[in-house]
This record gives C-alpha cells, sequence and structure tokens, in this order.
C-alpha cells in the first residue's frame, strides 16, 4: 500500500485553510452583531456592521452548502 503524501499534505493544508476562514468569517459575524447590540443600547445605529454581520453569515451558509454538495455528488 502506498501514500501519496504530497496529496494527503494538500488536503490537509486546504482544510486548514478553509477551517480558519470559515472560522473567521462566523466570528465577524458575531462581532458584527454584538456592535448592533451595542450601538441600540446607546442610542445609535450600525446598519454597516448588520450588513456585513448578515454577509459573513451568508458566507459561512455558501461554504457549507457547496462542502455538503461535494459530499453528496
Amino acid at each position: 500500500m502506498n501514500i501519496d503524501w504530497a496529496a494527503l499534505g494538500s488536503v490537509f493544508g486546504v482544510s486548514l485553510v478553509v477551517t480558519v476562514a470559515l472560522v473567521t468569517l462566523f466570528t465577524l459575524g458575531i462581532m458584527g452583531l454584538s456592535r448592533r447590540e451595542r450601538a441600540a443600547s446607546e442610542g445609535g445605529s450600525a446598519t454597516l456592521a448588520v450588513t456585513g454581520a448578515y454577509l459573513c453569515f451568508a458566507a459561512c451558509a455558501a461554504a457549507v452548502a457547496y462542502g455538503i454538495h461535494l459530499i453528496v455528488a
């Protein structure tokens, strides 16, 4: 049995990068929603932060849907 170490390393590297990117996007979404809460308590508006948060969550959902599509196909 031969193991293609280059392919295994490539899969590991791509998985690591995608995982870090998804966690970062989700974290940015959470931060955007928390800024909305802070702005609401101070009487302001944080529409840009909320829009950015929703875009981050949409990108996370799209990446997860694409991953499921790859697994099923």
